[in-house]
């Protein structure tokens, strides 16, 4: 074994479990509380007929307008197939309508309708409940400073717009 490699018996290996302290406890434990908030979030959207994959594109579409559907898959970590069903869902559901891109015969862009920011709206005021269960355990103040953390962790200086 090369004299700089960690030592196996002594190395501390991955767990997911509290205490973990191996290498991977930080990407392990958000990838548990990202499985959690994703589940409860997921069930306030369910009586309004969406899940998560489509409120993530409603989200670009509120915040940036119309966008090329190359876009959305960039903006929502999700590959471009993904998208196109996302977007079929969403306009069957008449949430969204693709329109012509100017100068660009082949190009469409997503639109998010009148009905789809009505829903955004409502998604909000239902998530209410659930974003405050996922936070209840948690004493004054520290909510604001997980966002903060979260927020600084996810959006690092040099990436920030």
């Amino acid at each position: 074994m090369p004299a700089d490699a960690p030592d196996p018996a002594t190395s501390p290996r991955a767990t997911d479990r509290p205490g973990d302290e191996s290498p991977f406890a930080l990407g392990l434990l958000l990838r548990r509380a990202h499985w959690r908030a994703a589940a409860v979030m997921g069930e306030a959207l369910r009586p309004l007929g969406i899940e998560l994959r489509h409120f993530a594109v409603l989200i670009v579409l509120v915040n940036q307008g119309p966008t090329m559907q190359r876009d959305l898959a960039m903006a929502t970590g999700t590959d471009k197939a993904g998208v196109m069903r996302v977007v079929d869902d969403l306009e069957r559901k008449g949430l969204a309508v693709r329109k012509a891109v100017p100068g660009d015969r082949r190009a469409r862009a997503v639109e998010i309708t009148p009905k789809g920011l009505e829903l955004y709206d409502a998604a909000h005021a239902a998530a209410e409940p659930s974003a405050a269960s996922l936070v209840g355990e948690l004493k004054p103040g520290e909510t604001e400073l997980l966002t903060n953390l979260l927020t600084r962790f996810a959006h690092p200086p040099e990436n920030r717009a």
